[in-house]
């Protein structure tokens, strides 16, 4: 295993995703679209870590055939991440017609990004940059939830959101917890699972109202 630290704290990201995927599948209303899009938020999520570990750990030469594969893998699943977080800003903060045109956007967009990475660049910055503005727009959606309904839950949610653009700079600035044992895209990793559970408690309490 080339980079062991990053490839299991990747693992470790894609376990816990895939059980916050489950268990909102489980307890969430059916037919609700905030339901079904925290699945898709978390389950892409899932993907993303799984492939992404997997290059860390075994294919991370640019030249082999795997690595051709998975990190364009990784890349579109963590569009799909982007792609959900914008329809779950807009049905936070919209009525269900305009959440749908909203999301339709979302969607062309996504098409557009992914041929990007097929067939112009596979360069991480390409991921930052259709993820943030989404990130941002689901933060601002959490705030304004929290704003009608006052719940204290939403803030937890709101709280890790906010979490998640710590994690990314501290590994855009590459601060490591130890620069051989843990380095800085680990302890991404270890601070996004935090946040990513911090936001599936909020997931969890937003996919089981009665009234949203």
């Amino acid at each position: 295993m080339t980079e062991p630290d990053v490839a299991l704290t990747d693992y470790g990201l894609a376990i816990e995703s895939a059980v916050f995927a489950f268990l909102i599948y489980r307890r969430g209303i059916r037919g609700q679209p905030l339901r079904t899009w925290f699945m898709v938020f978390f389950g892409s999520i899932s993907l993303a870590s799984l492939a992404g570990g997997t290059v860390h750990g075994f294919f991370n030469d640019e030249q082999a055939a795997v690595y051709a594969i998975l990190w364009p893998a990784t890349l579109i699943a963590i569009g799909v991440t982007a792609l959900a977080a914008w329809a779950l800003g807009a049905y936070l903060l919209f009525s269900p017609k305009i959440a749908r045109w909203i999301t339709a956007a979302a969607l062309v967009e996504f098409t557009g990004y992914s041929a990007c990475v097929l067939l112009l660049t596979d360069e991480f910055w390409i991921a930052v940059a259709i993820y943030v503005p989404a990130a941002v727009f689901l933060l601002i959606a959490l705030v304004g939830k929290y704003r009608r309904a006052k719940d204290r839950e939403i803030v937890i949610g709101i709280t890790g959101l906010a979490l998640t653009f710590v994690a990314a700079a501290v590994q855009q600035a590459e601060i490591p917890l130890h620069p051989a044992y843990f380095n800085h895209n680990a302890f991404y990793h270890l601070i996004q699972g935090v946040a990513l559970f911090m936001l599936f408690w909020t997931a969890l309490f937003l996919t089981g109202e009665r009234k949203t």
